[in-house]
């Protein structure tokens, strides 16, 4: 009798903990599990930027969680193969070697993703079956109570539906085993074989949180902030800070390369509600899970109107500035240069980079939704452009006036300017407050340079500035 192979397809799922890709109602006789690294991820996305898509955070974080759940795997009597090329490609040639009797994957909401998965589908042998698997999200898709198309238009209107009508199942443990390896290769190239410059990049060193990937340090994270740092007692009052390592949960970049589930967080703010009680602040992290899951459940219907129907536009002169943090002005650029450096910022400075870049200075939102796929750690193909679309008052709940003053954000979130400073040190020397913040104003001598904002910038924002304060 020959011995039966299933084919584990990761992708954002790179866990053991609450995955339904490792557990069968037919166990079979061995088990594959592979990762493929999208070759084009690698390469530019817009002619003549040499910028590619996956930048040196994302995929160092990439590599380290594939390592750790390599070794969770191979704890559980399995192990990872892990290929670069084209992912529909891979799978296929794989199904057919090793007469695979099933290719399990998880649903993704990403649209090149699907696309892969529908392409797998049409080309597996008759003798294979594509099994996809719910995966990583709150709720099934079968658990909502409208069909995909139906989804609300707002998120209010989604989180009211979804708060009345439907219960959060509990995450799943680990298994305890999993079949065998078959007569097959396994394990992975080094990072410094996929991309020499990745393999020598390292954060900079005045980051607050040292990201490291897998799900040892996601579960880490994750009792640290709920439990030692007491984070759900205070996040709704903390979460729109800028400086620390703690104002934040920081599951971000766990949750999307899915080294823990939304579950998972759900039941720790669920059990840290036992023993503390349930307030607004403790129910703000499920109100953010919920978002991102609106996001997702949005990106599985738009499908390729996520990202705009034209071809990205070449980099601009504005976009270049804001990109490289010297627009001059201070609060822009410190997030830009924190991201660069970092891989990762905070949800506020996130919202006003993104609508200076849209409404100050008038660049194509795609462009801005095309540098944070590069460079963020946490980089969610759903949350990442549903953002900015919403940002940019595009695609669902359209509206116009999202609009973030960014002078009056920088004196309200960082009224001693002390982000600025932290990341502009020049700016150290002026004393706390709007100073920090308008450097042109206060020392234009000294600070017209490296700050090169164009004269109508700062006018622009300086009048607009002053015409909400009279507003008031």
């Amino acid at each position: 009798m020959n011995s039966t192979i299933d084919i584990v397809w990761l992708q954002d799922d790179l866990r053991v903990a609450d995955n339904p890709l490792l557990r069968f109602t037919s166990r079979p006789d061995h088990l594959l599990c592979l990762y493929v690294l999208n070759s084009q991820w690698l390469a530019p996305a817009i002619d003549g930027e040499p910028t590619p898509r996956i930048g040196p955070a994302r995929l160092r974080f990439l590599w380290q969680s594939l390592m750790e759940l390599r070794g969770e795997l191979l704890q559980l009597g399995s192990d990872l193969l892990v290929h670069i090329g084209d992912p529909a490609e891979v799978v296929v040639q794989l199904a057919i070697s090793y007469n695979a009797r099933e290719v399990r994957v998880g649903r993704h909401q990403g649209f090149e993703e699907s696309q892969h998965i529908q392409k797998v589908a049409q080309a597996l042998p008759s003798t294979s079956t594509l099994n996809i698997i719910e995966s990583g999200r709150l709720l099934d898709c079968s658990s909502l109570p409208f069909e995909l198309d139906a989804l609300p238009k707002s998120f209010s209107a989604f989180r009211r539906c979804v708060e009345k009508n439907c219960s959060i199942p509990r995450a799943s443990a680990a298994p305890i085993t999993l079949p065998g390896w078959p007569e097959a290769p396994r394990g992975f190239p080094p990072l410094k074989a996929v991309c020499a410059q990745t393999a020598h990049w390292q954060p900079d060193e005045r980051q607050s949180v040292v990201y490291v990937g897998g799900e040892n340090a996601a579960n880490e994270r994750l009792q640290h902030y709920i439990w030692r740092q007491n984070g759900p007692a205070k996040y709704k009052k903390t979460r729109n800070g800028l400086l620390g390592a703690d104002f934040s949960t920081r599951f971000s970049a766990w949750l999307a390369r899915g080294c823990l589930s939304a579950r998972q967080v759900r039941d720790a703010v669920n059990a840290w509600e036992q023993v503390h009680g349930s307030d607004d602040s403790s129910q703000w992290i499920t109100f953010e899970l919920l978002w991102r899951e609106y996001f997702h459940l949005a990106a599985c219907l738009e499908g390729a109107k996520l990202f705009g129907l034209q071809q990205l536009p070449a980099p601009c002169q504005a976009f270049n500035a804001w990109r490289e943090g010297r627009t001059g002005v201070p609060f822009i650029d410190a997030a830009m240069l924190e991201l660069r450096h970092t891989g990762w910022i905070s949800n506020r400075a996130r919202q006003n980079v993104a609508s200076f870049l849209v409404k100050d200075l008038n660049v194509d939102w795609r462009l801005g939704a095309w540098w944070f796929e590069h460079c963020l750690i946490d980089y969610d193909v759903a949350s990442n452009w549903g953002n900015w679309r919403y940002i940019a008052g595009v695609g669902r709940d359209p509206r116009q006036d999202r609009y973030f003053n960014v002078l009056k954000q920088a004196s309200y979130y960082d009224p001693k300017g002390l982000y600025v400073a932290y990341w502009l040190p020049a700016l150290d020397s002026l004393p706390y407050g709007v100073e920090r913040h308008q450097p042109w104003r206060s020392a234009p001598a000294q600070f017209a340079k490296p700050y090169v904002m164009p004269d109508k910038w700062q006018r622009w924002l300086i009048a607009r500035t002053e015409l909400e304060e009279a507003d008031e």
